[in-house]
């Protein structure tokens, strides 16, 4: 396994700084026990009796949920951990669990559903809209593009192979649109676009602001549907997130330039303006314009940070739906923060030229991450072999970065 071997490598076994209590997201006492308050609220709420009610020798973290642990295990410097146990347990969750409620995520420019599970985990499920080989027409404009189910499975395994760790976990899943969703949603608005198309096939198309209308319809065959299911981070209300404006953010117009596409000298100001003036803030953005540039995501006009950490955490890479829609053809634009401000952190560079060695080939690490996928294979090969290409580009343009 190469991807075995990629997890061993001393690049990957860089210990993270030791986490102290106000560097967790949660502080949790591990001999609580937590139960769901009977009124049926996903609130969860601690019940001291618990030491009476467990088997011998077992904590009462142990009785958690795999979805609770994965919460109460971010801290400020990780969203899990490289070795982490859960994993495999958590996107199997993902891809099994019964769904007992599938309600439309409010907000946003496409369908999305939460859906929630017995044991009150909750994931965001984005439908499949386009098959594994069709392309991005060239001439659509990247803020009317689809978003891609094996996008958001793709960027996860994409972002922990380059040891970011900033996308929360996130499977495939097969759907069946009349018993998971339109047999159990509450939400009125979404129940009233469901309808059988004239191929025989269970269609809906929700409420939103782009791709919601019969002519863009969701369809099953007859009513199974593939999409991915993303993890949910914790409530806001539990752990309050700030949302970032990205310096290089695009016009979101169709003949306007952004500042940055006409200024060479952007980052200079950019430098100068806090949170980007100290710390490792902007080395972390451009570690975001990286993996964007690898996935072809042009998409990326906010990020956000969890409130508790301040300034100094890393960022949550949300949202990736629009990545890997073209594999025939690459944007340099994305990576305008690493040529603007020729700075990139060490240890992504030596992981960069890592996996642009043969025995760790980028494109045959995620190829072996993505088989294990109950939607494999995820990606069309070429989408794969863009990678290595891309892959390439970043590493001359740190080299023109040097030479400068």
């Amino acid at each position: 396994s190469k991807l075995a071997a990629l997890f061993e490598h001393p690049l990957y076994n860089i210990p993270v700084p030791e986490v102290t209590e106000k560097d967790k997201l949660f502080v949790v006492n591990p001999m609580e026990k937590f139960s769901l308050r009977s009124s049926g609220s996903d609130e969860w709420v601690s019940s001291s009796k618990a030491e009476a009610l467990l088997p011998t020798g077992k904590t009462a973290y142990d009785t958690y949920p795999t979805w609770l642990k994965f919460h109460i295990g971010i801290n400020r410097y990780e969203l899990y951990p490289r070795r982490d146990p859960l994993l495999p347990t958590l996107l199997r969750d993902l891809a099994t669990q019964r769904i007992v409620s599938s309600v439309q995520k409010s907000g946003g420019t496409q369908l999305k559903l939460v859906m929630t599970f017995p044991n009150y985990g909750q994931a965001l499920f984005k439908p499949m809209k386009q098959t594994r080989d069709q392309e991005t027409p060239i001439d659509f404009f990247y803020f009317s593009d689809f978003e891609r189910h094996n996008a958001e499975i793709a960027a996860f395994h994409l972002d922990r192979i380059l040891d970011f760790r900033r996308i929360p976990p996130v499977s495939g899943r097969l759907v069946n649109i009349t018993k998971e969703i339109r047999d159990i949603t509450t939400d009125k608005k979404l129940a009233k676009t469901f309808f059988i198309s004239p191929a025989g096939n269970v269609c809906f198309y929700g409420e939103c602001s782009y791709y919601c209308s019969t002519e863009h319809a969701l369809c099953g065959k007859p009513d199974r549907l593939e999409g991915s299911m993303a993890a949910l981070l914790p409530d806001k209300t539990l752990a309050k997130r700030r949302s970032w404006r990205s310096p290089w953010r695009r016009s979101y117009h169709k003949s306007k330039k952004a500042e940055w596409e006409l200024n060479p000298s952007y980052c200079a100001q950019v430098r100068e303006t806090p949170p980007y003036d100290r710390g490792h803030r902007l080395l972390d953005l451009i570690d975001m314009a990286i993996l964007d540039f690898l996935m072809g995501n042009m998409d990326r006009h906010h990020y956000e940070t969890f409130e508790k950490f301040g300034n100094d955490t890393f960022l949550l890479h949300l949202d990736n739906g629009r990545g890997f829609g073209t594999h025939s053809r690459d944007e340099p634009s994305i990576l305008a923060p690493l040529q603007q401000c020729c700075s990139i952190k060490k240890s992504t560079y030596l992981r960069l030229q890592l996996l642009a060695t043969q025995p760790y080939r980028l494109s045959d690490v995620l190829r072996e991450a993505l088989a294990a996928d109950p939607l494999a294979p995820v990606l069309a090969e070429p989408h794969l072999q863009a990678l290595d290409r891309r892959l390439g580009k970043v590493l001359v343009a740190v080299g023109h970065c040097l030479a400068r």
